[in-house]
């Protein structure tokens, strides 16, 4: 039996963004749950689980699109260390926002930069953390 869009969905969100997919996810029950279904299935069982690209590839697509869209800090956070996740550098991720700047503007990479920055912080101060 194939698995549904949402058991997809849930594996890929689980494998790329881990606990901060989920938390976004679990944010939207209490106003809007159906979204969190739609970003689920659509996005993450529909887009994430085809054939073409791998995660990595889609990951960076993903910050490219977001950095290009702008005040997006909070689902670019969650997509940097999903890069992270799958396996990408910090240098590739850097890479990948700097190259927008000559299409969206110094601001919105700069602006990308400093969340990249956060995330980076944070992704080495947890793994410093002693395991339990």
């Amino acid at each position: 039996m194939e698995a549904s869009r949402f058991e997809k969905g849930s594996e890929a969100l689980a494998a790329i963004d881990g606990k901060g997919g989920q938390a976004v996810i679990d944010s939207l029950q209490d106003i809007a749950p159906d979204l969190g279904r739609w970003i689920v299935e659509f996005a993450f069982g529909d887009i994430y689980t085809r054939k073409g690209l791998d995660l990595q590839q889609r990951e960076l697509v993903t910050i490219g699109s977001l950095v290009t869209q702008g005040d997006t800090a909070p689902q670019l956070a969650v997509h940097i260390q999903g890069a992270l996740n799958v396996g990408l550098s910090k240098q590739a991720v850097v890479e990948a926002i700097l190259q927008c700047a000559p299409y969206v503007g110094f601001p919105r990479v700069i602006n990308a930069i400093n969340v990249a920055r956060t995330v980076f912080e944070r992704d080495s101060e947890d793994s410093n953390k002693p395991k339990d």
